[in-house]
Order: C-alpha cells, then sequence, then structure tokens
C-alpha cells in the first residue's frame, strides 16, 4: 500500500522508505531460515577445524596455509574467538597440517558446510617454467563437546608422547618438551597440540579435542538415520573435491553440491563464504524436507 501511493504522488522518500523496509524484511527473513536451517543437535556448538595438505609436497601445503588464512579472515567477518591448537610447517613453504578452535555463535552449525576436499587450479608460484598446478587439502570440521557430554576414555587406552615444540618460540620451545601427542588406541586417533608453554596445558587442550572427535566418531556410529552425515563422508576422499578455486585459465570459485558459484576469486580467499556456507545449509534443508515429504 505505501508502495502504490508512493507510485500515485511520485514521492521519491516514501520510494526510499519502501525500499529500506523491503531491505529489512529481507534480512529478518534471511534470519529466520538461517535459524531454520541450523536446528540439528551440534549446530549451536563452537567449532574445531583440522586443515591437512594432500599431495603434492610444497603446492598443496601452501594451498593449506592460505585456506587457513580463508577461515581466519571469515571468523573475523564474524567476530569469532579462534584458538591455534597445532600447526606443521612445511620443509619449504606453507604447512602441511593445522588445527585450531573457533568459539561464537553456531560456530559448528555454520563450519561443517566446509567439511571436504578443496581442490586449488592455479599457476604455480613455486614452478620456474609457471606451469598450471592443481593442489588439494582436506577441511574437516568437529562439534566441540562440551563437559556435560561424557565419553568414556580409559587412561590404559591411551598413549601419551611428549616431544619439543616446533617452530618459532624461542629458548622455551628449544630447551622443554612442551608439546603432547595423545594416540588413542582403540580407534588410532592421533591428537597433538603444541601451541601452549605449559605442557599440562597443552594435554588439556589435546584431552579435549580427542574427547570431541571420539563423540563425533561415536555418533556417527550409532545415528544411522542421519543419512546425510554418511553421504559427507564419502565426499571427504581425494579427488570427491566438494569445491574449487580456479584462478587459471579462468576465475572461478565453485560448489560442487550446491552449484553456487562466485567469480571473485580474491573476495572469497578474503573470507566471503556466506553465500556458499548458506547454499549449502539450504540445500540440506531441502534435502531433509524432501526426505520427511516421501511416500
Amino acid at each position: 500500500m505505501l508502495l502504490e501511493m508512493a507510485i500515485e504522488e511520485n514521492d521519491e522518500a516514501t520510494f526510499k522508505e519502501v525500499y529500506q523496509k523491503l531491505q529489512d524484511l529481507r534480512k529478518h527473513t534471511r534470519s529466520l531460515e538461517l535459524r531454520q536451517m541450523l536446528n540439528d543437535e551440534n549446530d549451536d556448538k563452537n567449532a574445531i577445524v583440522s586443515i591437512n595438505a594432500g599431495a603434492g609436497g610444497t603446492e598443496a601445503q601452501d594451498w593449506t596455509e592460505m585456506l587457513l588464512r580463508m577461515y581466519l579472515r571469515w571468523c573475523e567477518r564474524k567476530s569469532f574467538v579462534v584458538q591455534m591448537v597445532d600447526m606443521q610447517e612445511g620443509e619449504e613453504a606453507g604447512i602441511k597440517s593445522t588445527t585450531f578452535t573457533v568459539a561464537g555463535l553456531h560456530a559448528y552449525g555454520l563450519l561443517k558446510a566446509e567439511s571436504g576436499i578443496h581442490r586449488l587450479v592455479r599457476i604455480s608460484p613455486f614452478d620456474a617454467s609457471g606451469r598450471r598446478h592443481t593442489s588439494f587439502a582436506a577441511v574437516l570440521v568437529y562439534p566441540e563437546v562440551d563437559d556435560k557430554i561424557v565419553v568414556d576414555i580409559k587412561t590404559s587406552d591411551l598413549r601419551i608422547d611428549t616431544y619439543r615444540a616446533s617452530g618459532a618460540g624461542g629458548q622455551h620451545v628449544n630447551k622443554t618438551s612442551s608439546a603432547v601427542r595423545i594416540t588413542h588406541l582403540p580407534t588410532g586417533i592421533v591428537v597433538a597440540c603444541q601451541n601452549e608453554k605449559s605442557q599440562h596445558r597443552n594435554r588439556d587442550i589435546a584431552m579435549k579435542i580427542l574427547r570431541a572427535r571420539i563423540y563425533e566418531r561415536e555418533k556417527r556410529a550409532q545415528q544411522d538415520k542421519l543419512q546425510e552425515m554418511h553421504d559427507n563422508l564419502d565426499d571427504i576422499a581425494w579427488g570427491n573435491q566438494i569445491r574449487s578455486y580456479v584462478m587459471q585459465p579462468y576465475r572461478l570459485v565453485k560448489d560442487h553440491r550446491t552449484g553456487a558459484e562466485k567469480g571473485n576469486v580474491e573476495s572469497v580467499m578474503d573470507g566471503d563464504l556466506d553465500d556458499f556456507i548458506e547454499a549449502y545449509l539450504l540445500n540440506q534443508l531441502n534435502t531433509r524436507a524432501r526426505s520427511t515429504n516421501a511416500p
């Protein structure tokens, strides 16, 4: 009605008011849609993110570092709190693997969309011949388990190793075996933490991550009804990338699960991931709706 009045009176101020109200309505509607998408059991939890370089040596390790920067920028945009837990640097450049925690509203619910294989195509800065290279890195996202959830871990099932932390850190790093690696023997799960100066603190953080990974493993095994989780496990395999980042011969980031794409690769690498994440969540919501309505 307000728009009709603006047309009749040719009132520019009212046109602007209508436009602003429509923008506010879109934001409110999007907020309701996002809230509906983030209704799984663990969506409101903090997230634990691991990034691991694939085959390819320095190329893949550089790509892993680029992905880490991308997620850190995204977290900054969301005002999420990030804590680095572990990082294994590459011999020449980049990083072999890294693990960090993300604390914020629906951190896991949003970041679970990133779990899978990420593929990069570019002219290699490490190739003197200027050839095009393809690199892969695996991103794994777990919900952070709080103290209210009981995960039974027997001391006899653990092998705990201590070693000197690598990387920058001064005299403390060079003289103290503060880094901790914990192996859960029944499952073969290995977690490590070297970021804190205290061995005790590193052990506490590593145990927290171990509990989270065991919890997620058991949850997946017990809840066969969550078919989409099993589908996601199929995606996490070399050659089955969920998203491609092409910088040569054209420039495009495309998510192969939803078809969402962006031509501004630089913006995506600076943390502009919301469109991809929301497209994934909406796709999951629609899949559940179709499954519920199926005869």
